[in-house]
C-alpha cells in the first residue's frame, strides 16, 4: 500500500485562484491594539470592512487583531500585507 502523508492540495505547487474583488483577511500580530488600529487604517488603501480583536496571549505581552479588507486584485492584497508589515506597531502579519 502506497501511503501520501500529504494531501494533494498541500503538494501543489500552483497558486491558488482567487476570483477579485473579494473579501480578504489579514491577521496583524502586535504588542498594542490601539496602534495598530492607527496603522492599519492609515496605510489601508480603503477603509477596512472590519477590525476585530482576535487573541491575546496569555502573559498579555502579545494581542491580534483580524482585519477584514475588499481588494480589487492580486497586487493590491500584496502590497497591504506588504505595506503592513512595514509598520512599527505592527510585529508580523499572516
Amino acid at each position: 500500500m502506497n501511503f501520501d502523508p500529504f494531501p494533494k492540495p498541500f503538494c501543489s505547487r500552483q497558486r491558488p485562484e482567487i476570483s477579485y474583488p473579494c473579501t480578504w483577511l489579514y491577521k496583524v500580530i502586535g504588542q498594542d491594539a490601539k496602534a495598530m488600529q492607527l496603522a492599519i487604517t492609515a496605510v489601508c488603501p480603503r477603509s477596512p470592512q472590519s477590525i476585530t480583536p482576535s487573541h491575546t496571549s496569555s502573559g498579555g505581552k502579545y494581542c491580534s487583531l483580524n482585519v477584514e479588507l475588499e481588494v480589487l486584485d492580486d497586487e493590491e492584497r500584496l502590497n497591504v500585507y506588504t505595506t503592513l508589515k512595514k509598520q512599527a506597531a505592527i510585529k508580523t502579519v499572516l
